[in-house]
């Protein structure tokens, strides 16, 4: 019997069932949630989904991004994360969908990010964008998510950004921290932490 996939369903709960993932205070900051979710490519193949934002847009325009959003009032970021992902890409997920954690990472646009994974056998096809939040959707493979990023110095800070290749293109921190620290928890069972990661100057407001 051929070895399950890396990123069945099971394969990825126990690895995040194993993994003791961070929560940080928001000491002021704002709430926000966003989703790797875990889906079908219509063959059988997991894959997740990434979005790069629309140019019009007033906060981050043009950039890579992880489906999610700033929490409403009285909201947990668990339904957050959700509703984010029903609003972005017209998937409809119960709680039951979500298969863990990963770690609160701080923005330097003054945020704390929580990110939850999801996992479900709807496949990529069958997503409604929305057109006001998603100008291109990609379905990241296993090897895509399973590159080494790229980590270089800049003057403004202690700690490295990171840099994480895809399809020609470079993707920043925080949605580059998130992917790598998915891969690295869920793919690679290390339990690395994301919180030494910097974003680029660019992202600084």
């Amino acid at each position: 019997m051929p070895a399950a996939h890396p990123l069945d369903r099971d394969n990825v709960r126990d690895a995040l069932d194993a993994f003791d993932s961070r929560r940080l205070p928001l000491d002021g900051r704002r709430h926000a949630a966003v989703v790797v979710a875990v889906l079908d490519d219509g063959n059988g193949n997991p894959v997740m989904p990434l979005t790069r934002r629309p140019t019009r847009l007033r906060a981050h325009p043009g950039q890579f991004a992880l489906p999610g959003g700033r929490l409403d009032e009285g909201e947990q970021p668990e339904e957050a994360a959700l509703r984010e992902l029903h609003e972005e890409l017209g998937i409809d997920l119960g709680p039951e969908s979500v298969l863990g954690r990963l770690d609160d990472y701080i923005t330097r646009s003054g945020y704390v990010m929580s990110p939850f994974v999801v996992w479900s056998d709807i496949a990529v096809s069958d997503l409604k964008p929305s057109p006001d939040e998603v100008d291109v959707l990609f379905a990241v493979t296993t090897d895509e998510l399973d590159v080494d990023p790229r980590f270089v110095t800049i003057p403004e800070s202690d700690k490295p950004v990171i840099q994480w290749p895809f399809r020609g293109h470079l993707v920043h921190a925080p949605t580059a921290a998130v992917v790598y620290q998915f891969r690295e928890v869920v793919l690679r069972r290390r339990a690395t932490r994301i919180d030494g990661l910097e974003q680029p100057v660019f992202a600084w407001r």
